[in-house]
């Protein structure tokens, strides 16, 4: 079938009867067959220059689309066509470019992460500008940008998961507590370090979960965002019962939590700022749709100063003379945490469709903590300087091994989609 157009613009469709009947275009008894080849070539190539003109003449009005003339028309026509509105691809593709840069920035939030620590380090004034009283803000801002990607739904279908909720609060309040135990005695055993130090590895290990788990989460698997909402937001409710159970078990001495203080906690970084962007989402869609490009480069930059600031601003203890030691031991702690989480699930959970994106949920649950929460409980309740360096660097060191999962898992996630 060949495609032609009439005088009024309308397509025509040449049928292949001069292929099934050839004698009817090119059979002569008088001719040679070589007259007759000749003359095949000479009309084809007539024809084909007579439906290109008219197919082009048709094509300059505009009837026909761009993606179409890529489709059909022959490899040699010219592909600077007169088009009407040509001169606006390339504006198209800038705006198309630049969204695509502002959706991809969380690709690079674990080098903005590792780049943040290093600066920090060498520059302590970059960050310590960023003092305690902007982080509770900023882990709201996290949050929000959740909240504007998310809907009710997600949060009600993650409540019906109960068996993942409790694995997730057995990890923050168990198995983790338990690794605080025994890597703070092996600081004290094997590494020879000061009982205070072991003391912060042991408090660390008690406190909730991370609001920044979350934002992992949402980054490796977005579905499964609510769920860890739901984990933490238990976790950081029942610390104000939990975490001084479990140092005075572990540590001897019962800290007094801030009731108050952790309930306005949850309200100002969690639910506040989720339930901000839900109700944009299902009120405002227009507006969710404007802001939600800028978001990401917006959660890399504050997500880079959470992590940069509590190390400036503890950065003579981390460089002390035990800080190295205890920063071993601190990886070594939240490795652990890290992967018996994930494993822990598989063998858990290993039945369910989605036991993958559900092992990686739960292995940022359980190996990130609120390390800030242990170091203001570590300057408040204990008068020796050295119980907080472990919170301090657990800060840091949480940040990192968990933003560079993310970077690993999302990798891993995009050749298996495609």
């Amino acid at each position: 079938m060949i495609m032609g157009v009439n005088g009024n613009g309308n397509l025509l469709h040449y049928s292949h009867a001069f292929h099934r009947c050839p004698s009817l275009l090119l059979h002569s008894p008088n001719r040679s067959p070589t007259a007759v080849a000749a003359s095949s070539l000479q009309n084809s190539s007539q024809f084909s220059r007579l439906r290109s003109s008219s197919f082009l003449s048709h094509l300059s009005s505009g009837g026909i689309s761009r993606s179409l003339i890529s489709k059909y028309a022959p490899d040699n026509l010219s592909p600077e066509l007169p088009f009407e509105h040509q001169s606006e691809s390339p504006k198209i593709q800038e705006k198309v470019s630049l969204l695509s840069i502002l959706k991809g920035a969380n690709s690079f939030l674990p080098q903005v992460v590792l780049a943040s620590t290093i600066l920090a380090l060498v520059y302590p004034p970059s960050f310590t500008w960023f003092t305690n009283r902007y982080y509770a803000p900023a882990l709201g801002f996290l949050m929000f940008a959740v909240g504007v990607n998310s809907s009710e739904k997600d949060f009600l279908e993650a409540f019906r998961r109960p068996a993942a909720i409790s694995a997730g609060y057995i990890g923050q309040f168990v198995i983790k507590p338990l690794f605080g135990y025994l890597f703070g005695t092996i600081s004290m055993t094997i590494f020879g370090l000061p009982m205070p130090l072991a003391v912060g590895i042991m408090l660390t290990s008690c406190v909730s979960g991370a609001q920044l788990s979350n934002y992992a989460t949402f980054l490796t698997d977005p579905e499964m965002a609510p769920l860890s909402i739901v984990m933490t937001s238990l976790s950081t409710a029942s610390a104000v019962f939990v975490t001084p159970f479990l140092s005075l078990l572990l540590i001897g001495t019962k800290l007094p939590v801030d009731v108050k203080g952790m309930v306005s906690n949850i309200l100002q970084i969690v639910v506040t700022p989720i339930a901000t962007g839900l109700l944009l989402n299902r009120f405002f869609p227009r507006i969710c749709t404007a802001i939600r490009p800028i978001l990401p480069p917006l959660s890399v930059f504050v997500t880079a100063l959470c992590v940069g600031a509590p190390l400036a601003i503890n950065v003579k203890s981390v460089m002390s003379p035990s800080g190295i030691s205890v920063l071993l031991l601190v990886i070594a702690f939240h490795l652990s945490a890290f992967l018996a989480g994930y494993w822990l699930t598989g063998l858990a959970f290993c039945d369910l469709p989605d036991v993958k994106a559900l092992q990686r949920t739960l292995s940022y649950e359980t190996g990130m903590q609120s390390s800030l929460l242990g170091l203001a409980l570590a300057n408040k309740f204990f008068q020796d300087p050295l119980v907080s360096i472990p919170p301090a660097i657990s800060t840091v060191i949480m940040s990192l091994m968990g933003f560079s999962l993310v970077m690993l898992w999302a990798r891993r996630k995009e050749p298996a989609a495609q």
